[in-house]
């Protein structure tokens, strides 16, 4: 049932961490998709800025009658000088790369580069699209790597129209270098590709002239005839990136790094068919995510610690109530059953060996009843110490809600290393919380006796630990002597540690209304054993209290806050562990307790 129980309560938490999760996560991507967005249309106006900047330049050229002549008399030297001087020019003052003139079969007549390594003259461009759509269609746009120089650029083409027809087309071309390295100093990763996907400009150097999915067969083919991208292999990208408008997510390494999960904003841009993309990372609004995720789990599991708090409360109530009860039961019960031996043996006069059988079998009853009594008794110890135990787990459970409140207000702030370390100091909390009740657990647990060598300064830490919310609350001293290292005793450990708590707590209780709070608790070898003394600094017992101390029911406590039962059990402990219990008052003024024990072998 716990179990079932705690796998529930793991859920409800898990559930209450995922909604706010998926909201926060939501809004994180909602915001940086705004903020992509706007960095993405600044790009996009860049880009088209610099293509039509030069969009009417080669329908001006046309216009020019010295390419005109030279389209008449193309083997006429002085027209062709003029020419090339003529478009040599508009290179220098247009800013371009390059601008020359075809005729009517593809043919270059005269050049920007004319006379210079790689010159376009007697060259025929007649298979490129820029030449084929203007003489087409009166206007042609191509991007691709030059034929002769290697060099990619923009082409711009307009056709040179006269009374017999189309003669001719002025080509003009730009660089878009300046566009590429401004993406490279972006630190923005973008990409631009044309209406096949294959990516021509971009500032992830791995992945210029890479292709966002594999081509077809015609594609390639395409591509092969116009000599766009020469014989470059044109590998496919495995990113999940489509051609495509609007907003979508994929999972890329950036610049060789690990995949990560990234917000893909596209737009086409251009008369091409292309498309800018901008990928951000959302690393930082999922972790965000996750850490609001995480604080909203904690604070479920706050406030189910809260009821089952409450919950274990009334039960420990209950319990001691209970407990105090079967103690009751258990002494009337005793005393009626010692009765009726006593009885029994006075009226018949039995004999000496009769006498002997009766107080063995008395002996066996006290012996059936001690476990109940050692158990009703922790349960009595449990109750008494209920006030501090809550108090030690209340301080936990109000750091939790203070740190949960400090990780929600620091992640609206964005501050994540703060966030972190406030998620750490909860998990502290929670550790402390699960080693008190762990404890509290073990001790109330029944258990038979099972004798084993047990570390005497562990048995102490843990008799301390539990009795701490008392000595704190009364701001007493507890002097520790533990001993030689390794000093062990031969033990039942729980057993051994309920006496320890039990001779603690009469003397946290001796010392309440004294100035000198201060105990003792100390071990040594002696003769063989091991001698374990607990000694106070209150009034002492007097004489008459010293007599009866270990008698059961025999208590100096106001009514309601003892049942005269601690020292009678635990002597029985101790004898039952081989050892006894002796009580005196000390010179220096006190009560004193030692017990002796067998030394545990290693």
């Amino acid at each position: 049932m716990a179990v079932l129980l705690a796998a529930l309560g793991l859920a409800v938490c898990g559930l209450a961490g995922w909604g706010p999760r998926q909201l926060v996560l939501a809004r994180q991507l909602g915001t940086l998709g705004g903020e992509t967005q706007r960095h993405l249309e600044f790009y996009r106006l860049s880009l088209e800025s610099v293509l039509a900047k030069n969009e009417s330049l080669p329908r001006i050229i046309t216009l020019e009658a010295r390419l005109r002549d030279l389209l008449a008399r193309p083997r006429d030297p002085a027209r062709l000088a003029e020419a090339n001087g003529y478009l040599k020019e508009i290179r220098r003052t247009a800013g371009i790369s390059e601008t020359f003139l075809l005729d009517r079969e593809g043919l270059t007549l005269a050049s920007s580069n004319a006379g210079e390594p790689g010159s376009f003259v007697g060259r025929s461009y007649a298979y490129r699209p820029y030449y084929t759509e203007a003489m087409a269609s009166g206007f042609g746009r191509f991007y691709g790597i030059g034929a002769t120089t290697w060099i990619p650029g923009y082409f711009l083409t307009a056709p040179i129209d006269t009374a017999a027809g189309r003669v001719g087309a002025a080509v003009v071309k730009v660089s878009l270098d300046d566009f590429e390295a401004a993406l490279l100093t972006s630190g923005d990763a973008v990409l631009l590709a044309d209406a096949s996907g294959v990516v021509f400009l971009t500032s992830v150097r791995d992945w210029k002239y890479r292709t966002l999915q594999p081509l077809d067969a015609a594609t390639r083919e395409a591509l092969r005839q116009s000599h766009q991208y020469h014989d470059l292999e044109l590998k496919a990208l495995d990113t999940g990136l489509r051609l495509g408008p609007g907003t979508s997510s994929a999972r890329v390494s950036l610049a060789g790094g690990r995949p990560q999960d990234v917000l893909v904003q596209s737009s086409p841009v251009g008369h091409l068919g292309w498309h800018l993309m901008l990928l951000k990372g959302t690393r930082q609004e999922r972790q965000s995510a996750l850490l609001a995720g995480i604080a909203a789990a904690f604070a479920t599991a706050f406030l189910l610690s809260l009821a089952t708090y409450g919950r274990l409360n009334r039960k420990r109530f209950r319990e001691r109530r209970e407990a105090a009860a079967a103690l009751r039961r258990a002494h009337e019960d005793l005393e009626h059953r010692i009765a009726e031996r006593t009885s029994h043996l006075v009226e018949t006069n039995a004999s000496l060996e009769d006498r002997v059988e009766a107080l063995k079998r008395t002996e066996a009853i006290l012996r059936e009843t001690r476990d109940d009594a050692v158990q009703a008794g922790k349960l009595v110890v449990l109750g008494q110490m209920s006030a501090g135990i809550s108090h030690e787990i209340n301080q936990p459970l109000t750091a939790l809600h203070t740190f949960t409140d400090n990780a929600s207000a620091l992640l609206d702030r964005g501050r994540l290393p703060e966030v972190k370390e406030n998620l750490g100091l909860i998990r502290e909390m929670a550790d402390r919380m699960e080693h008190i009740v762990r404890e509290i657990k073990t001790f109330a647990r029944r258990s038979s006796a099972e004798l084993r060598a047990t570390p005497v300064e562990a048995a102490f830490h843990q008799a301390l630990m539990l009795v701490e919310p008392r000595r704190r609350g009364l701001g007493a001293e507890i002097v520790l002597r533990p001993g030689p290292p390794g000093l062990k005793v031969l033990v039942d450990p729980l057993r051994f540690e309920q006496v320890l708590l039990n001779l603690l707590r009469n003397a946290l209780d001796a010392v309440a209304e004294r100035e000198d709070r201060r105990l003792t608790l100390e071990a040594g070898e002696d003769a063989g054993g091991v001698r374990i003394r607990v000694a106070d600094s209150g009034a002492g017992l007097p004489p008459e209290v010293l007599a009866r101390i270990f008698d059961p029911f025999f208590t100096t406590k106001p009514v309601g806050q003892g049942l005269g039962l601690g020292l009678a059990i635990s002597r029985m402990i101790m004898e039952e562990l081989g050892g006894r219990i002796e009580a005196r008052n000390s010179e220096e003024g006190g009560a004193e307790f030692t017990l002796w024990l067998r030394r545990g072998d290693d």
